[in-house]
């Protein structure tokens, strides 16, 4: 047992300690929270985005918040992260190729499918593509994505420096 005259002189250090461990908590969480939920920085890596997202990786700014008060807003050519229909634990990269309502081709390149192929994308789901169709699983695979696998936009690229770029929505499409 500590005597009670050692103990009187390390209560106030002691108080010091868990209030900086507490203020370290509640950053934590609020971190946590901010990343979740508004926005923060991501490291994507492989092929499927290539030329736009280099293989070996690059660090992304992905913007959370605005898809979750607007989910009906994204559009053909964005950037997007979702959660992978094929597998709950990774978060994916690809662009949206097709809105609910939109007749896509569904493999213009015919490495998947005939390129005559086309699907109607359901009400509530879109169409996902990565850049290098090669490399990519996407929509071409598992068909169109719930709209609620989505969990936000690429904003832009902040690392590497000299590759900085924001991304907007450049994407031609025909529109009856």
């Amino acid at each position: 047992m500590i005597p009670p005259s050692w103990l009187h002189l390390a209560e106030p250090a002691i108080k010091k300690v868990g209030l900086t461990c507490l203020h370290l908590i509640n950053f934590g969480f609020a971190f946590h929270l901010f990343k979740e939920n508004v926005a923060g920085l991501c490291f994507m890596a492989g092929p499927s985005m290539l030329p736009t997202l280099d293989n070996s990786g690059e660090l992304v700014l992905e913007s959370i918040l605005p898809h979750r008060l607007f989910p009906n807003q994204l559009g053909r050519g964005e950037l997007i992260t979702l959660t992978s229909p094929v597998d709950p634990s990774r978060i994916i990269c690809k662009r949206v190729i097709g809105l609910p309502g939109d007749v896509v081709c569904v493999d213009p390149t015919g490495l998947k499918a005939h390129s005559t192929e086309h699907v109607l994308v359901p009400k509530g789901h879109i169409w996902v593509a990565g850049d290098n169709a090669a490399w990519s699983k996407d929509s071409r695979d598992y068909g169109p994505v719930s709209m609620a696998l989505v969990r936000g936009r690429i904003a832009a690229r902040i690392y590497p420096l000299n590759r900085f770029t924001v991304f907007s929505k450049n994407a031609t499409y025909i529109d009856h």
